[in-house]
């Protein structure tokens, strides 16, 4: 089997890791990704790169288009342009739904794409440029939409990190025992990021290309359970306060998804129970914590 090529403009990980050879490459270089194309002749492709912050989509709209269609766009038109023909999987997002009524829930990939801010307007483009490609080129292209996932290492602009950041900062005396809060009310369908990235590996052996398949667990959440979850794991007591720059111009207050194609296709369900996940999260962000503690004194 030949090696796995992770492709990224910043690549932190170490480059000895067997089987994986690391290639940095800016993905907004049409050039560069011609070259890189035509180097690796790549079988399988899992395209991933991107700004994924809705926050920062709205400091910076037109720096988020740059950065997550301009790369797919230059990936599509090499595969083209050098007459290869990868099975593809652009991840987009389930952002591109935006706003459903409560009768249509839970939403299926037929539902009509209604983006409600910059990031999601940017992801709706990419997904709709993966059907362009395949319905023109007959490239065999497969665009999965995750909806909220969770996990170990994920930065704080994600809402369960950003809430655990802050109890693993109060427990260790660096906080002011109050946590910072947006909009508790919304409710969204969260799935452990190694459930997520398992259908993405079944998504790529097992998916119809020019199909979007929905990835979730089916199960909606409030923002509030996730807050009200984690603090039962610690033992401080914490005020919560709500943060007015912690909103966002446009929140969608409800999401849940069906997911019934994706276990058509390939059989998956996720496995990790949500309680274990946000376990994880906490233990990964105390020992960050605990990381810079130690780096700072």
């Amino acid at each position: 089997m030949p090696d796995a090529v992770l492709v990224g403009t910043t690549l932190t990980q170490a480059a000895d890791t067997v089987g994986i050879r690391y290639v940095a490459c800016d993905l907004r270089d049409g050039e560069a990704v011609q070259r890189l194309m035509e180097d690796v002749k790549p079988v399988l492709v899992v395209h991933l790169a991107g700004q994924a912050s809705i926050p920062q989509s709205f400091i910076d709209a037109w720096g988020t288009f740059e950065t997550n269609i301009h790369p797919l766009l230059n990936l599509l038109q090499a595969c083209v342009r050098a007459h290869l023909n990868p099975r593809i999987l652009v991840v987009t997002s389930a952002e591109i739904y935006g706003r459903i009524s409560p009768e249509h829930l839970p939403v299926t990939e037929d539902a009509p794409l209604r983006p409600a801010n910059p990031y999601s307007v940017s992801k709706a483009t990419q997904d709709l440029l993966a059907q362009q490609f395949f319905y023109t080129y007959h490239l065999p292209v497969i665009c999965a939409r995750p909806f909220n996932h969770l996990g170990a290492g994920q930065t704080e602009d994600f809402v369960a990190t950003a809430f655990a950041m802050q109890i693993a900062r109060i427990e260790a005396g660096l906080q002011e025992p109050v946590i910072r809060v947006g909009n508790l009310t919304s409710s969204r369908d969260f799935t452990d990021v190694r459930d997520i990235v398992r259908a993405y590996h079944l998504l790529l052996e097992r998916g119809i290309p020019g199909t979007a398949y929905n990835i979730a667990s089916g199960r909606s959440v409030s923002i509030q359970h996730i807050l009200d979850t984690l603090l039962s794991f610690t033992t401080a007591s914490v005020e919560v306060v709500v943060d007015q720059e912690r909103l966002r111009p446009i929140d969608v207050p409800v999401v849940a998804a069906s997911c019934e194609r994706l276990r058509a296709a390939t059989g998956w369900q996720p496995s990790i129970p949500l309680e274990q996940t946000l376990r994880d999260v906490l233990a990964d962000c105390r020992a960050r914590v605990a990381q810079q503690n130690r780096s700072s004194s």
